[in-house]
């Protein structure tokens, strides 16, 4: 564990207490912190783990990271890939690449969790923020309209925290969602993996592997993909009571299953576990004055670097909610829009990843060439490795069951591209360019929530929420007028 300096004693009131500082819990933090919002973030562990982890930071959560200052740090101390690739052995079946993605970023970022959560952590210092590390929440009881959180500090003392709400970012097994009341069900699945980070001598295909590449064979799946600094991780189906893996298993499985060419050796292991996937989805994000964000809300398989991305746009989706109900723009029932937009995310997520996972543990020889004969006929026909990237990427997420007529959604992303964000303001987009082009628009009345933009592609005006999705489209072109109907424009359940 990465020791960190001490902070200020835990405060006994504050307007939101989030449980866990791993990437969902740092990123609401920062994102509250941008916005001004009082909070206080707890953690049990002593500080930031070591390790991977989740590996992959998509497309989408970048955009997203870019909002709160953390996407160009993060960036710099990651490694791009083009996208994912499926191989048999040496035969390439499917090739999705980002490149022609819209986006700003267009290719997956390799970066381990240790060091996302590394710059998630230095932006909210930055900003003044700070974990309260050993900390551990015992319990909670209701404090009308908030909660009363009972907290285990490194000292042994027990205190009190009286929170306006509390948000569950405490992984698995959380306290939060435990303590209330909301039900996970789902699925353990009997499959275990073996997961190594290793170093791998050079000179072989194995070691040139530069994008994520699952290998399909009768053998079984193998994952291999690059990671910074030279590493690579390894991901494969292990007999029940497997060990963590050794450099001999890694040899053989990559031997029995990766590029044939050449036989690959592993200079070193830097870490090697053993896990069981668990396909679960929280019944409820929230309960009350209490929410949930991350693996606390949904847990997966990590076929195809999604989850510790969606744990991070749950909290790009849930932070401006909360500034809004807190500074009184908004009424409580915005909240509710909170489980309405990212409990669908979820559960697709989870049917996409357990598809997949299903496919890729095809052992069967003719099963597996049928399946292999399907991903080749694929990759050959038009938009279906487009469609992939997309959805790998998270560009395909969107908060809408309107049919697409042509004509922007509310719900919808929209792209940094055409309306490039600032921070975590709401952006009122004008077609045109402005009367005065070299004076900037005059926002000294718009108190700091709204940014306006002129847009010379544009033909019609968009309002643009903080997370980076369309509220409405086709509003008076004053800035003034738009921002006293605000509420007019929040996603809040329709009227019976």
């Amino acid at each position: 564990m990465t020791a960190l300096p001490p902070v200020e004693p835990l405060p006994c009131q504050t307007a939101v207490l989030i449980v866990g500082a791993g990437p969902a819990g740092l990123a609401l933090a920062v994102s509250l912190r941008q916005l001004g919002v009082a909070h206080v973030l707890i953690d049990r562990g002593a500080g930031i783990g070591t390790g991977s982890r989740a590996a992959a930071v998509q497309p989408r959560t970048l955009e997203y990271l870019d909002r709160i200052g953390v996407g160009a740090p993060l960036v710099r101390a990651g490694t791009k890939a083009r996208g994912f690739c499926l191989h048999d052995r040496d035969r390439t079946l499917l090739r999705a690449c980002f490149d022609q993605l819209d986006t700003p970023h267009p290719y997956m970022l390799l970066a381990s969790q240790q060091t996302t959560e590394e710059q998630l952590l230095a932006r909210l210092e930055e900003l003044g923020g700070a974990v309260h590390r050993s900390h551990r929440l015992l319990g909670i009881t209701p404090d009308h309209p908030g909660v009363m959180a009972t907290v285990a500090g490194p000292d042994g003392v027990v205190r009190a925290v009286s929170a306006r709400y509390l948000v569950g970012c405490d992984g698995l097994h959380s306290t939060v969602r435990t303590a209330a009341g909301i039900a996970f069900p789902g699925d353990a699945r009997e499959q275990l993996f073996a997961l190594a980070d290793v170093r791998l001598q050079a000179g072989t295909r194995a070691a040139a592997c530069e994008d994520p590449t699952f290998f399909l064979s009768g053998a079984g799946m193998l994952l291999l993909s690059p990671l910074a600094g030279g590493l690579h991780r390894l991901v494969a189906p292990a007999a029940p009571g497997s060990a963590a893996p050794c450099a001999g298993d890694v040899e053989r499985l990559l031997s029995e299953r990766g590029p044939a060419r050449e036989a690959a050796r592993v200079a070193e292991v830097v870490a090697a576990s053993t896990y069981r996937v668990q396909e679960r989805v929280a019944e409820s994000f929230r309960a009350g004055p209490v929410l949930l964000a991350g693996d606390a809300a949904h847990t997966h398989s990590p076929a195809g670097g999604q989850g510790m991305n969606t744990g991070i746009q749950d909290a790009g989706n849930l932070a401006w909610k909360l500034h809004a109900v807190l500074s009184a723009m908004a009424p409580e029932e915005l909240l509710d829009s909170y489980h309405r937009e990212r409990h669908p995310v979820a559960r697709a997520l989870i049917s996409f990843t357990a598809r997949f996972a299903e496919v890729a543990a095809l052992t069967d020889p003719a099963a597996c060439l049928r399946r292999n004969a399907l991903l080749s006929a694929a990759a050959g026909t038009p938009g279906i490795t487009d469609w992939i990237a997309a959805k790998l990427a998270q560009l395909d997420i969107g908060y809408t069951d309107q049919p697409d007529l042509g004509t922007p959604r509310p719900g919808t992303r929209v792209s940094p591209r055409l309306v490039p964000p600032d921070g975590l303001h709401w952006t009122l987009a004008l077609p045109g360019a402005p009367a005065e082009p070299t004076a900037a628009p005059d926002t000294s009345a718009l108190h700091g929530l709204l940014t306006v933009r002129h847009i010379p592609a544009l033909d019609t005006t968009l309002l643009v929420r903080p997370d980076g999705y369309l509220a409405a489209h086709g509003l008076p072109a004053t800035p003034g007028e738009v921002l006293a109907h605000l509420a007019d424009h929040l996603p809040l359940e329709p009227a019976a």
